[in-house]
């Protein structure tokens, strides 16, 4: 029993033993883990520490990089996106006639332009817009309009519509705060109060387009075109479109986020376009356009003495003021589809056969040339035939004229005459007096809507239809007609050319600009002729110019009906020309020929005859005869210049003068 329980005994007091070790072994493990961990959370601490320390370093610094290092860069940044740099379009330079009548002026008006913003939808507002202020905006309008907001630079509007009413302005206000990207602004637009009347003389301008630009930028001018939407199309407006546009100015002003403008900064002023003053009388242009009516045609007067266009008007015509505000394609196709053709400017660009009336012109190659002189006497048979040829080129009097001295062949407008001096003058020497004359080239107008005509010539029928010359085209040249064609404008500088006995005068347009900044006046520099003509003997021009006066003041002159009773002595020669062939045998029948096909009438004259202040050239178009239908409307424009508008100035001689001329025969000019 004992031995039991000394063996429990020592059972008991060995596992307590064992268990005492073991917890201080255990106490010993868990004070060393502690320890452990105390220092991994330290070393943890301190890493994080020092990671907060280094991002709060590079927050700093980069804090003094933007607020301090890059202060006055991000300042200007910022500036940008609210202070703007706008141009200013200059006010376009006026255009007067010649008593500063205004032809072409600036007036107000209201565009609706949109400004694009991201946070807006474009097209949306477009729509509603058009909807409510009816802008008549279709699909492809919309179109163009949402291209254009793309595109457009930030800041930068778009024209919704431009010639706003009172009551669409009105509408837009009331409804105004729905559209804050949208707003009215006022500016100036070209407006052409005598419309037709002045179109082909004064142009017009329109939008700028990608040709425009395309020359803007080659020119080196684009620069000075920022902000600007029309430059000159036609005209006096494009010839002269360096002075009348100006140079743009700039002003700095504060947008908003939808880039309407806060307020202005700064202003560097635009310098206003020069003012135009033309040699023009609208009085007198407007009286031209009443005596056309329907008839199609034009009519050039200038003073002769100094090249300045008194008159220059084109019928039919056409109102200029849709190409301003941008013409719609329904109102072009008419112009275009207009039989009339009023897009063509017939005092310049018209190509017609000058026909009787360059028959004095050719009298100073015959004479000059010992062709004919004041003593050649030639029988006029009612036809010419070229040796060894059939062909009849018949004389306009079926019975023909009989004889004949060069006054006499002007006066009666004789065929047969002229037949025979292009015959024996050729066409070499043809071409070359008619070069000498303006034919064939420009005239120098100062408008760019110009053709040159043709002045046949060997060369020309070789490289036009590869085809040689013959001795039948040299005929019919010698009263105006065959390969032969001119302008109006041409054939009355030629007229000019030989009123003034060989001295050439350049016709313009312009008498003179005006600046509105320093208030100075620049005349037109009427350059010194240098292209002459130049002839053996001054008395040739004499001799010619009588022939004319016979035309209006002889027993026989074609003219002389027309002009009966004038007030003044007047010069002038008549022209018809056919425009379709009459074949051999037959009779020409205006009545069995269509309109198209009708003969041209042409009459240029000038008064008064010694000492010319205006020169006038008519041509009607299918209207036949021009002592007829050509020659009244020519003195009714002289009488209205020189009767009515101008008659303070010369008149004639206040003491008679007789003037001797070919076969004996004399007139006193008073």
């Amino acid at each position: 029993m004992s031995f039991l329980r000394n063996k429990k005994e020592r059972l008991l007091f060995s596992s307590r033993n064992k268990r005492t070790k073991y917890n201080e072994q255990n106490n010993k493990n868990q004070s060393h883990n502690e320890e452990q961990e105390i220092r991994i959370f330290r070393s943890r601490v301190f890493i994080c520490i020092g990671i907060s320390i280094l991002m709060i370093l590079v927050l700093f610094c980069n804090l003094y990089y933007l607020q301090i290092i890059s202060y006055q860069d991000y300042k200007t940044r910022s500036l940008e996106n609210s202070i703007k740099v706008m141009p200013v379009v200059p006010p376009r330079g006026i255009i007067y006639d010649r008593n500063h009548v205004v032809l072409a002026e600036n007036s107000p008006i209201y565009n609706l332009v949109l400004f694009p913003n991201k946070q807006i939808n474009t097209e949306n507002t477009i729509r509603r817009l058009n909807e409510l202020l009816q802008l008549h905006l279709r699909e492809k309008d919309i179109t163009r309009l949402l291209y254009e907001s793309k595109t457009r630079k930030r800041f930068t509007g778009v024209e919704l519509s431009n010639f706003l009413s009172e009551e669409q302005i009105s509408t837009f206000a009331v409804n105004s705060y729905r559209y804050p990207n949208v707003q009215v602004v006022a500016n100036l637009k070209r407006f052409y109060p005598f419309a037709d009347i002045t179109t082909h003389t004064t142009g017009y301008v329109s939008r700028i387009n990608q040709n425009d630009v395309d020359r803007l930028i080659a020119e080196g001018k684009m620069e000075n075109y920022d902000g600007s939407t029309e430059i000159g199309k036609l005209g006096i407006e494009k010839y002269y479109e360096d002075y009348l546009h100006g140079h743009t100015g700039s002003t700095k002003v504060e947008v908003n986020s939808h880039g309407q403008v806060v307020r202005t900064l700064d202003i560097n002023p635009p310098s206003p376009g020069k003012d135009v003053i033309l040699t023009i009388d609208i009085r007198l242009q407007y009286y031209a356009q009443e005596i056309f009516g329907k008839m199609k045609g034009a009519v050039v007067a200038l003073d002769p003495s100094n090249g300045e266009i008194l008159a220059m008007y084109s019928n039919p015509s056409y109102d200029p003021n849709p190409f301003v505000r941008g013409i719609r394609a329904g109102e072009y196709k008419k112009l275009l589809d207009n039989p009339g053709h009023p897009l063509i400017n017939r005092a310049s660009q018209g190509g017609y056969a000058p026909a009787s009336t360059v028959k004095p012109l050719l009298c100073i190659m015959g004479l000059n040339e010992n062709l004919i002189s004041t003593k050649f006497s030639f029988f006029g048979h009612p036809y010419f035939k070229l040796p060894g040829s059939s062909h009849q080129f018949r004389d306009w009097r079926k019975g023909g004229h009989g004889w004949m001295d060069i006054y006499r062949a002007i006066e009666i407008s004789a065929d047969t005459f002229f037949y025979d001096l292009a015959f024996r003058a050729g066409i070499n020497r043809i071409h070359d007096y008619l070069d000498r004359f303006g034919f064939g080239r420009s005239t120098g107008i100062d408008i760019k809507e110009e053709s040159l005509g043709i002045n046949p010539s060997r060369e020309w029928k070789r490289s036009r239809f590869n085809q040689q010359w013959h001795l039948g085209d040299t005929v019919p040249i010698g009263i105006g007609q065959g390969y032969w064609t001119s302008t109006l404008m041409q054939l009355a500088k030629a007229h000019a050319t030989l009123a003034n006995h060989g001295v050439t005068r350049t016709p313009h347009l312009l008498k003179y600009m005006y600046s509105p900044e320093d208030r100075t006046q620049t005349p037109y520099q009427q350059e010194e002729p240098t292209d002459n003509l130049k002839v053996k003997d001054p008395s040739y021009f004499n001799v010619c110019s009588a022939g004319m006066y016979l035309v209006v003041n002889g027993p026989e002159g074609t003219g002389r009906r027309a002009f009966f009773g004038a007030k003044y002595k007047a010069a002038g020669k008549s022209g018809t020309a056919q425009v379709v062939s009459i074949k051999q045998g037959e009779k020409y029948n205006a009545s069995k020929l269509k309109v198209e096909h009708r003969d041209n009438a042409l009459f240029v004259a000038y008064a008064p005859f010694l000492k010319p202040r205006i020169l006038v050239a008519v041509i009607l178009e299918n209207e036949g005869g021009g002592s007829k239908k050509a020659a009244p409307v020519a003195r009714a424009i002289i009488d209205k210049y020189l009767n009515d508008l101008y008659p303070n100035g010369y008149m004639g001689e206040k003491e008679p003068k007789v003037m001797h001329y070919g076969m004996g025969g004399s007139v006193i000019l008073q």
